[in-house]
Formats: structure tokens, C-alpha cells, sequence
């Protein structure tokens, strides 16, 4: 996609002077040159031009407000006094992956007053010996090249390297809490149902021992009225010869 259609996809029905990020990222540049971005956009602070073929920045509008130029991953090799001249407010500049190869060509970068951090990352500038110390030299306003500051410091979350990191660790951190709460609040309710599954386990042991006994003592009636049954009729016989031995007796 090239560059200007990027644009206004981007802007997505706003006015250029409503957006105050813009984020072009692997678009084309024709002819290498920034195209479709204009002093309309005067409230712009970030301005993302990574992996667009761009080999100048001459055409960059005047933008006051700008902060954060992201170029890193052109062919950029010079003609940096256009930055100094049109965006005098910028305080973070990513040139890595470019075609910088001398300390001289960020020489205009000492007319941005505000510039604080500098990167410079896959340059041929950097395969210089000791080049962090000439940089620092050429450009006393910088407090961070490359991430790092002239003692070696790596650059801190309050110049906006790593707030959102830090918001995602909170957020990570309070989800896995709410996380082991959930699963503690698993294993209590599984407890407590292994313990109604153990007590009505017991309920229905005494619900079968009672049906058994109950079996058993019907089981002794039933033996009982067997024995009062075959008593019966012996009893019946002994009183059916009771009249014989009167007559005998009588004979007598």
C-alpha cells in the first residue's frame, strides 16, 4: 500500500489536525520520499515511518508539536538539517537500521535543543570504536544513545521505556491472584462436596444396616409363628385322645 492511501485510511474520517499519532509502518514510499503527510497535521507528537523504503526526510512538513520520530529500518544516509529546521521540539529520534556511516552526518542534530534520546542500532556509525563517547561529545543535550546513557545506564521507565511493560505486569499479577483465588475457591467447594458425599455415604449405610436388621427380625417372626404352627397340631392330637382314655377308663 502506498503511503498517501495509508494516510488517509489512517485518518479515519478525522480532520489531519485531530490526530496526534500517526503510525505508517511497512507502507511504500514512492521514490523514497515521505508523501501525504502535511503542516495540517499540526498536533501531531508521534510520527511512525518504519520499513517505508525512505531514503530522504526532505519532505517532512514543519511540526511543531512533534515529539517521537520513528525512522529506523530505511535508507537513510544524510540530509538531517531538515529535522533541526521543522520539528524543533523533538526529544526522541530512531535512525537504526539506516545508512548513517560517519559522526558528522548527525552533526545538525545539535540544533534540536530538546532531543534526549538517540537511536542508532544496525548503523555503520556504530562499528566505530568508542563511538558512544564522541556521539555524547557532539550532542550534550542527549541523555540516552542507543538506550543507555553516557555511564552505561540503561534509560528508566520514567522517560517513557517502559510504562506500559509495567502496567502489563500489574495487570498479569492481579489476574494470576484472581486466578489462585478461583482455584482455591475450586478446591474448598470440592472439599465440601467430598465431605456431603462422605456423610450421605454414612446415611445410606444406616439406611441399609436398618433395612437389614428390619429383613432380620421379619425373618424371626416368620421362625417364630413356623415353630407356633408346628406346635399346633400336636396340641390338637393330645386333646383328640383325651376322650379315648375316658372310654378306656370307663371299661374299666
Amino acid at each position: 500500500m502506498d503511503m498517501k492511501k495509508r494516510v488517509s485510511l489512517e485518518l479515519r474520517h478525522r480532520s489531519p489536525t485531530e490526530v496526534q499519532e500517526l503510525v505508517l509502518d511497512n507502507c511504500r514510499s514512492s521514490e523514497g520520499k515521505i508523501e501525504g503527510i502535511t503542516g495540517e497535521f499540526s498536533n501531531l507528537e508521534l510520527l511512525s515511518l518504519i520499513n517505508v523504503g525512505l531514503t530522504s526526510v526532505a519532505d517532512i512538513p514543519k511540526l511543531d508539536k512533534l515529539k517521537k520520530l520513528e525512522l529506523s529500518d530505511n535508507r537513510i544516509s544524510g540530509g538531517l538539517e531538515v529535522l533541526a529546521e521543522r520539528l524543533v521540539n523533538l526529544t526522541h529520534l530512531n535512525l537504526s537500521g539506516n545508512k548513517i556511516k560517519d559522526i558528522s552526518t548527525l552533526e545538525p542534530l545539535k540544533k534540536l535543543p530538546q532531543l534526549k534520546s538517540l537511536d542508532l542500532f544496525n548503523c555503520e556509525v556504530t562499528n566505530l570504536a568508542d563511538y558512544r563517547e564522541p556521539i555524547f561529545k557532539l550532542l550534550p543535550q542527549l541523555t540516552y544513545l542507543d538506550g543507555y546513557d553516557i555511564d552505561d545506564c540503561e534509560a528508566s521507565d520514567s522517560d517513557g521505556e517502559g510504562d506500559g511493560v509495567e502496567d502489563e505486569d500489574e495487570e498479569e499479577g492481579e489476574s494470576e491472584d484472581f486466578e489462585e483465588e478461583e482455584e482455591e475457591d475450586e478446591e474448598d467447594v470440592v472439599a465440601e462436596e467430598d465431605d456431603d458425599d462422605e456423610d450421605s455415604g454414612d446415611d445410606e449405610d444406616g439406611e441399609v444396616n436398618g433395612d437389614v436388621d428390619s429383613e432380620d427380625d421379619d425373618e424371626d417372626e416368620e421362625d417364630e409363628d413356623d415353630d407356633d404352627e408346628d406346635s399346633s397340631p400336636a396340641k390338637g392330637e393330645k386333646r383328640k385322645r383325651d376322650p379315648e382314655d375316658e372310654d378306656d377308663e370307663d371299661d374299666d
